[in-house]
């Protein structure tokens, strides 16, 4: 079942000699429960891709349909609200709220949209992720590492369709990104997750079941 597709994506800022075509024709499907890597130098388009696939932008032309719902049909208070328990966002910076505990971090946007919190699922989570004895912690006395895990089980914990992950090894070292990046690929099995993952990391690009290359904002290669 494709969860997530987009059709003839262009992104385009400026006009004439300025013009800067960032997402130039992108056809992209992924199915259910895939974990799908996208890499790219820098400046190659993928990031602003991500944003378009979350609907943090809107595209200058084409369309991004995530589980059934054209993004583009949707006003901007609807679109945040989808967004909200649709899909589910792991940045770079991991954007904890310094001042909540890990569990508060965790359940904050099911709380935030009025939902019910289903706990047995979100204590699966919370073990996969080996969080169980940082619950009470405030984000500051955490590693990085943990940082990017509570993250990771933040964005989980709304059951969304798709979870959209922007370089969430970035501020890493090598061995705790390949802990974080073997704790997605374990998180997308167990709870059937769809992963999209921006990285410029070829190796670990690998770990994901598909790797779609883009440069100068056009899919380059898919394997």
């Amino acid at each position: 079942m494709t969860i997530l597709e987009t059709k003839d994506l262009r992104k385009v800022y400026g006009s004439g000699e300025a013009e800067v075509r960032a997402l130039d024709g992108i056809d992209l499907t992924v199915n259910d429960g895939e974990f799908v890597a996208i890499i790219g130098s820098s400046g190659s388009g993928k990031s602003t891709l991500l944003h378009m696939l979350g609907g943090l932008d809107r595209p200058t032309s084409g369309t991004v349909t995530v589980d059934g719902q054209d993004l583009s049909a949707l006003k901007e208070e609807e679109l945040t609200i989808f967004r909200r328990r649709k899909i589910g966002f792991v940045f770079q910076s991991y954007n904890l709220v310094p001042v909540l505990s890990v569990w508060e971090n965790i359940v904050l946007p099911v709380e935030l949209d009025g939902g019910n919190l289903d706990k047995t699922y979100i204590d699966q989570i919370v073990q996969t992720l080996g969080l169980d004895n940082k619950l009470e912690n405030l984000p500051n006395t955490l590693s990085g590492g943990q940082q990017q895990r509570v993250a990771i089980a933040r964005a989980l914990a709304a059951k969304p369709a798709i979870i959209l992950a922007d370089e969430p090894t970035g501020n890493l070292d090598s061995r705790t990104s390949q802990d974080v990046m073997g704790l997605l690929k374990i998180t997308s099995e167990r709870f059937s997750q769809t992963i999209v993952m921006i990285t410029h990391n070829e190796e670990l690009a690998q770990m994901a079941d598909r790797t779609i290359r883009i440069e100068d904002g056009r899919i380059v290669s898919r394997r």
